[in-house]
């Protein structure tokens, strides 16, 4: 490098020597020329063509700088900047401005030396522009115009081969041929391509040899080895490497791994473990349930691997049936049909594998068979009716312990257990029949009764004497068959209606519960006591019904309205039954037409030819007449009611209250003892006013003084009250405000008079306080009051 590097510094000074230049004050459009066309990188100062030019321009340097990207600790310089006005005696300052001035170069403000001051890295940044202007060192001022040039860092080799995108996965298909491309792995180097070879990379394989190759220019990976198995190994790791400098001696290098899958491909057929199976099923499996598992083993994966079983021999009954499990690949033998030891106890089959997908170029056999022998197991089956459902039937009138049939069932193992019957109760409720445990026989239990159940299905089941478990069902079917135990009677309750003036007819017909083979046939007749009667006769219709007709048409209501016409029914059974239905007939008012209007004999007390606008308006007037008289009456007794009480609220303004409490024994005004006092009694006899007396009761004269005894007084009136012959036949309530001796029946408050018996203290009253204290004085008293 530093070789090529002087040999290309010595074109260039051989090249700026043969170059004319003219006077630069400051840069002229020659050394603008001079920078554009130049293309070859320069360094350091020229001295020798800086004294053959110095008359012509004012300072000369070079338009370009090339520099090596470095990494060291010190400064290095760069290049030099001289212009003609240094001369030692003007003081000049050289000044740098642009890309990176002052931190990663710098210049000396005296010499014009530059110096790179910091690490360059062309990945970074691959040139810088700068400026160069002289000037005056005590005044600042620009000399010269400010100069540009550039800076261009070079590139070495410091970046080794980078897999960006690493590491790789990649997949083949197995057995693929010798040069099959497998994958492209790219690496990436961030030196400068076009400037030596320090970003040419060449590529290897590490590891992964002898099953694989890569070519070393387009790192293009190939399949190296013939016939590679994914069943003997899945999966490769390959270790690629990328070195620049052309894989010379010196370069750098950078490394990446390729994980290489085989992916499957339909290599192998599937193989069964073992060539013979061998199942024992029980005879009682159910239809649908796995009988025993058959598996054929494939190496390949995925959809190469799946596999379909079928029954290619042996199965010639159509009992079992192979079905492919999707999860496991397993092959399911099921049953199709139910096994019996007792007909068929061993099986033999040959199942067949194939597989799905096969490749048809192989030319290998992609299936296998086995052969599956199968056993069947003896169980204990429960007993079995010689039929599924069984039909009896019954006459309604059998006797009870009649038998009414017999179901029958067995046990099919070889040991032969004895069998029981029972009868299911949930389905006879009522109990009507039983079963014998033994043979089966099933007997009437009730009478039974066609009219109530036609038919009774019940239930029989059968189980095993050694094993209780083992039960199997039936169902029996009874039918009650038909006696003629039913009368015939009349079909709904007739009621027939007469017009007074005409011969209506009636059509009478019967029913019965009984169900005879050869249908009903009913006969009627009137009961003897009525064969002679002058009103009615029945005529035969022909079909099971009867006609009534009227003999005469002088029916009148007030005469009767209501006949009962009792009629005999008989059917045609064996013995023939018969019952008595009574016709009842009433006789109706009918209009012209016959159409019944009445048949009520109030109608009657009307007028004849009265029509029904006419009893409207009568009942109208009627009604309204009512109407009249009740607000008659309510005005007459609104008028008679005192006016001093206007409402039912006014009666509560007249309650007067009183507040003051009263003395006690010692209240000698509260009561005038004179208001009972009767000042007509004393001067004589008042009449009573109540009555007019027939006799003339001469009044009692009376001479007491005017404080008389008020109890003689009303005993005296008593006895007057008692013999006046001119009293009414009724009590006269009279009211007084005397008190009377006492009752008989004893005082009802437990506060009694000191002239009580009684024994009870009220020494109590005393300590109720101030307000009972009179109370107290009154009822308590000492054991002295009590002996006098």
């Amino acid at each position: 490098v530093e070789l090529s590097h002087y040999v290309w510094t010595s074109l260039m000074l051989v090249w700026i020597t043969c170059v004319p230049y003219t006077s630069m004050t400051p840069i002229s459009s020659q050394s603008k020329s001079l920078q554009t066309g130049s293309t070859a990188l320069l360094r350091g100062l020229v001295e020798g063509q800086r004294i053959l030019s110095r008359a012509k321009r004012g300072w000369v340097w070079n338009q370009m700088f090339v520099l090596e990207e470095f990494s060291g600790p010190d400064p290095i310089l760069v290049g030099r900047l001289h212009t003609d006005l240094d001369v030692g005696s003007t003081p000049i300052k050289y000044v740098l401005a642009g890309e990176g001035a002052g931190t990663i170069f710098a210049i000396n403000e005296i010499t014009g030396d530059i110096h790179a001051m910091k690490r360059l890295d062309r990945e970074e940044k691959a040139e810088y522009t700068l400026t160069a202007q002289v000037t005056n060192r005590d005044t600042d001022q620009p000399l010269e115009p400010p100069s540009e040039f550039i800076i261009k860092v070079q590139d070495i080799n410091d970046n080794p081969p980078q897999f960006v995108e690493g590491p790789y996965r990649a997949s083949v298909p197995e057995t693929s041929q010798v040069g099959t491309s497998v994958t492209r792995v790219t690496a990436t180097d961030a030196d400068d391509p076009v400037y030596g070879n320090s970003a040419k990379l060449v590529y290897s394989i590490l590891e992964g040899q002898p099953y694989f190759s890569i070519d070393p220019n387009t790192a293009i990976i190939k399949i190296a080895l013939h016939g590679m198995d994914r069943e003997m190994r899945e999966e490769y790791l390959v270790v690629i490497q990328a070195k620049d400098m052309g894989g010379h001696m010196g370069g750098l290098s950078g490394t990446t791994t390729v994980t290489v899958t085989l992916t499957d491909v339909n290599d192998n057929p599937p193989k069964f473990s073992k060539s013979l199976y061998e199942f024992v099923i029980p005879e009682d499996l159910a239809i649908g349930q796995p009988g025993g598992k058959v598996k054929a083993n494939d190496r390949d994966i995925g959809e190469n691997a799946k596999s379909t079983y079928n029954i290619i021999d042996g199965d010639e009954r159509d009992v079992f049936e192979i079905t492919t499990d999707a999860q496991t690949q397993e092959g399911i033998l099921r049953l199709k049909k139910p096994l019996n030891f007792e007909t068929k106890k061993s099986y033999t089959l040959k199942v067949e594998a194939a597989n799905i997908r096969f490749d048809p170029n192989s030319g290998a056999p992609f299936k296998d068979t086995a052969t599956v022998k199968i056993a069947v197991e003896d169980s204990d089956e429960p007993p079995v009716f010689s039929k599924p459902t069984f039909v009896l039937q019954v006459d309604e009138n059998a006797p009870i312990n009649t038998v009414v049939g017999t179901v029958t069932a067995r046990d099919p193992d070889v040991t032969g257990s004895l069998v029981r019957y029972f009868i299911d109760r949930h389905t006879d409720l009522e109990r009507q029949f039983n079963v014998n445990v033994d043979d089966g026989k099933i007997t009437l239990a009730k009478p039974l009764d066609r009219e109530t159940d036609m038919w009774h299905n019940i239930t029989v089941t059968a189980t095993e004497i050694r094993n209780h478990s083992q039960i199997s069902r039936a169902t029996v079917a009874i039918r009650v068959l038909d006696i003629n135990d039913n009368a015939p009677e009349f079909a709904t309750e007739y009621e027939a209606f007469l017009c007074e003036n005409g011969k209506p007819g009636q059509t009478v017909s019967a029913v019965d519960k009984d169900d005879p083979i050869q249908g009903h046939y009913f006969e009627y007749r009137l009961i003897p006591e009525m064969l002679n009667n002058p009103n009615f006769t029945i005529k035969n219709n022909g079909d099971n019904s009867i006609s009534v007709l009227a003999k005469h048409d002088t029916f009148r209501r007030q005469k009767q309205e209501m006949y009962f016409l009792p009629i005999i029914v008989t059917d045609n059974g064996n013995p023939p039954m018969s019952s008595t239905n009574t016709l009842t007939i009433r006789v109706c008012g009918c209009s012209r037409e016959g159409i019944v209007q009445s048949c009520n004999v109030e109608a009657y007390v009307l007028p004849i030819g009265l029509s029904m606008g006419a009893l409207i308006a009568i009942l109208a007037c009627i009604i309204l007449l009512l109407v009249i008289v009740v607000l008659f009456v309510t005005l007459r007794r609104h008028k008679n009611k005192p006016l001093i009480i206007k409402d039912d609220e006014d009666v509560r303004e007249n309650i007067i209250r009183y507040d003051d409490e009263g003395g006690g024994e010692e209240d000698t005004e509260a009561f005038d003892i004179a208001t009972l006092q009767n000042p007509d009694g004393i001067n004589g006899y008042l009449p009573r006013k109540d009555i007019k007396p027939d006799l003339q009761f001469m009044p009692r004269q009376s001479s007491g003084p005017n404080g008389v005894d008020v109890d003689e007084f009303i005993n005296v009136r008593l006895h007057e009250a008692d013999n006046d012959p001119t009293a009414p036949p009724y009590d006269s309530i009279q009211i007084y405000g005397y008190e009377g001796r006492g009752s008989i029946a004893g005082s009802l408050s437990s506060l009694e008079t000191a002239s009580s018996d009684s024994d009870q203290n009220y020494d109590y009253l005393r300590e109720w306080g101030p307000r009972f204290r009179r109370l107290g004085e009154l009822y308590s008293v000492g054991e002295s009051d009590k002996e006098t």
